[in-house]
């Protein structure tokens, strides 16, 4: 339950969008997808790679400390987008603030090239741990941001980063930290990774002008897409001036296992969720949602079934950003509340191209943001723009 308004005062991201405020938006007012055909194991595959101003930054980071050469992207990328979000907030390293920073893959590269090298080699190089751990991410975050509070990272899959949001208000409500960074990071395209999504079936397959079709129900087969980039964000308890956006409801639920990467065709686990995000504000009080919707048949139909139960006939705009980046896996929930709140504050609605042109709303006040992991872990994030919002509302 959330007892407390908490303030979002700071964000920094990198992803195939860009890694400045206002080029992000840019690309989000356009019409055009970010992915670009690889090669892996003597195949094209779709991915999306992060954009050319973002790499560039990430070679200049590996020149900061010799040290940071070792590391694996998804450490790299979570760095600078966390430098980039207590800059946005103002933080100081003195203010001794928590760090949560997931991965639903973790590091990825560095785990296929030391395992790899084993097998070949049948010994392990020095470095092939702890580099290859995922504890390795908020710890190498805090080092870098020099701050001495709690250091966590966890991998609850696709949902990491909105259970990062989760963790870091249960410690501000408990009052044994004044301040947390959250957020989530991934670097998932390498060949093992792809093969595994392709293994499931659910990968794009077809060249297409939008080869993912992220929220289009009537596809007939999945077009899941994977997406590289971190995104991470300061929060504090109150209703804080500086506020990019406010926290004014979250939910998160479960269900019973049926398949190891299912969910059930009603989305049960994000109607629980969504309902508790929701807790008293009406239904119609709810501008936009912006979905999980990973471009799968079943995963966009059963959570779209969540939303008819609780919406019914008073559904809100809907939008994803994966027709647009693809799925980023653990990072996926907190670059969509980046785009949440991009919205909120150009009060414009990013439309699907493919989709049925949706009028503008009247307001972007209460963004309801969701994410879930395989296996059914959902969490549901309700965001608010004017400060003056509550749950009653």
């Amino acid at each position: 339950m959330l007892h407390d308004c908490i303030s979002i005062v700071g964000l920094g991201s990198l992803s195939p969008l860009g890694n400045e405020p206002d080029k992000i938006w840019k690309q989000y007012t356009n019409d055009s997808h970010c992915f670009t055909i690889q090669k892996q194991q003597q195949q094209e595959v779709y991915v999306a790679s992060l954009s050319k101003d973002a790499l560039d930054e990430i070679s200049n980071l590996k020149k900061v400390n010799t040290k940071y050469k070792n590391l694996d992207n998804s450490v790299l990328y979570a760095i600078l987008a966390s430098q980039k979000a207590i800059k946005n907030a103002g933080w100081l390293p003195e203010s001794d603030f928590g760090v949560n920073i997931g991965s639903s893959r973790g590091a990825t590269s560095l785990f296929e090239k030391y395992h790899a090298d084993f097998l070949q080699n049948q010994y392990a190089e020095t470095l092939s741990s702890p580099t290859t751990t995922l504890g390795n991410i908020s710890s190498w975050v805090a080092h870098d941001l020099q701050t001495a509070g709690p250091q966590i990272s966890h991998s609850i899959t696709c949902s990491t980063a909105l259970h990062a949001v989760l963790n870091g208000i249960a410690w501000l409500q408990s009052g044994m930290t004044d301040k947390f960074l959250v957020g989530g990071s991934e670097a998932p395209l390498t060949p093992f990774t792809i093969a595994q999504m392709q293994a499931l079936h659910i990968y794009a397959k077809e060249k297409k002008s939008y080869p993912c079709l992220s929220l289009d129900l009537k596809k007939r087969q999945n077009t899941m897409i994977l997406g590289e980039g971190a995104a991470s964000i300061c929060l504090e308890k109150g209703r804080k001036e500086n506020a990019l956006a406010y926290i004014c409801g979250i939910g998160y639920a479960t269900e019973t296992l049926q398949h190891n990467t299912s969910i059930s065709t009603n989305g049960i686990c994000f109607e629980k969720s969504m309902r508790m995000a929701l807790g008293n504000t009406a239904v119609e009080k709810i501008d936009a949602i912006i979905l999980h919707a990973p471009g799968t048949i079943k995963g966009d139909q059963a959570e779209y079934n969540a939303i008819k139960k609780i919406f019914c006939n008073k559904i809100p705009n809907l939008t994803t950003n994966k027709w647009k980046i693809g799925h980023t896996f653990g990072a996926s929930g907190m670059l969509s509340i980046e785009l949440a709140i991009l919205m909120m504050q150009q009060q414009q609605l990013v439309s699907i191209p493919y989709l049925e042109k949706e009028k503008q709303p009247k307001q972007l006040n209460k963004i309801l943001v969701n994410a879930v992991g395989f296996g059914g872990n959902a969490v549901s994030v309700l965001l608010t723009k004017n400060e003056n919002s509550n749950n009653s509302k």
